[in-house]
């Protein structure tokens, strides 16, 4: 797969999903920004399909505030992705956002974001290996007819647009990455393909009492139904998940499939205490990779510090951590 994309400039190139899309919501849509109002850290890690030698391993780290003064959240992420052997194919950026929020009725509100960033793709030419290389007597020979690409570094900007509507126990969200669809090719000019995220999902309280707290410390359960879909490429893929927060646990089992192939089962776990959250979840292969991928993990914590006194009183959007 990297040497095809290596070839075709990474024309069609998908983005990486996360599989525990709460907890990187700056990833998925910087309408996020400020949605806890305190400051916010998020640090996350995906292996993709560690039994492959080209495997994929990805990390994102972010911050996040509201600020009085700007009537909406700030946030700055950076990313960054290897993929191939040692890896070959990399990305990284950084990127900020800006969420102004608004209230559109008693219990209402909307967060619109923008973002903007710097993307850096970098090819290891040196390090790839190519089937003319392998000679039947002599083993691996270290010479190619491969083309070498016109570039093997490509910076360049990317913007992305996104609005959260929300009340007090539920949301619905809508983004598109990759607004501009930036020529990121190796080959010559070739554009990232835009891709669009749709969210939705409510908070529901199943106990007797909302303030109820059992004997053995355990907070308020609420169970937490939601839906995802994502487009690029010509790709569809559709998200059902369903949480169950029962302070201080939190555990989460989804299903992913596209529009005729089934892809993975997500089961997450996780602890959240005071200002800390700790979360791991691993993907189910059930497509044709089954046996040859051995899923894929992802590891997030999220730390949300104390907030400043605010001058006016906000609400924060309500949805799951993971």
């Amino acid at each position: 797969m990297l040497l095809t994309a290596a070839h075709t400039g990474v024309q069609a190139q998908a983005d990486v999903v996360f599989s525990q899309f709460y907890a990187n919501p700056l990833y998925m849509n910087p309408a996020f920004a400020g949605s806890k109002v305190c400051p916010r850290v998020t640090l996350n890690y995906r292996a993709q399909w560690p039994a492959l030698v080209s495997a994929y391993s990805t990390i994102s780290a972010s911050w996040d505030q509201y600020f009085d003064a700007l009537h909406g959240g700030i946030g700055a992420q950076l990313f960054a992705d290897r993929q191939g052997d040692h890896g070959a194919l990399s990305t990284n950026s950084a990127s900020v956002m800006y969420a102004f929020r608004f209230q559109v009725g008693r219990e209402v509100w909307i967060n619109a974001g923008l973002k903007a960033g710097v993307s850096n793709m970098s090819l290891d030419w040196d390090g790839l290996r190519f089937p003319d290389q392998i000679d039947r007597v002599m083993g691996f020979t270290g010479t190619s007819a491969a083309q070498v690409p016109e570039h093997t570094n490509v910076w360049y900007l990317d913007f992305d647009a996104g609005a959260m509507i929300y009340g007090p126990s539920w949301y619905a969200g809508f983004s598109a990455a990759h607004l501009t669809q930036p020529s990121n090719g190796f080959y010559g000019v070739t554009k990232l393909p835009i891709k669009l995220t749709g969210n939705v999902g409510c908070l529901i309280n199943i106990a007797e009492e909302a303030r109820r707290t059992s004997s053995i410390g355990l907070g308020t359960p609420v169970i937490s139904p939601n839906f995802i879909y994502q487009y690029q490429a010509g790709q569809h893929y559709f998200n059902y998940g369903l949480y169950l927060d029962w302070m201080p646990f939190l555990v989460g089992v989804w299903f992913r499939n596209g529009i005729e192939n089934p892809d993975a089962f997500i089961f997450q776990v996780g602890v959240q205490q005071d200002y800390f959250k700790i979360g791991y979840s691993y993907d189910v292969t059930v497509s044709k990779l089954a046996n040859s991928t051995s899923g894929a993990h992802e590891v997030s914590l999220g730390i949300l510090l104390p907030c400043p006194e605010p001058k006016h009183k906000v609400k924060a959007i309500r949805c799951p951590s993971f």
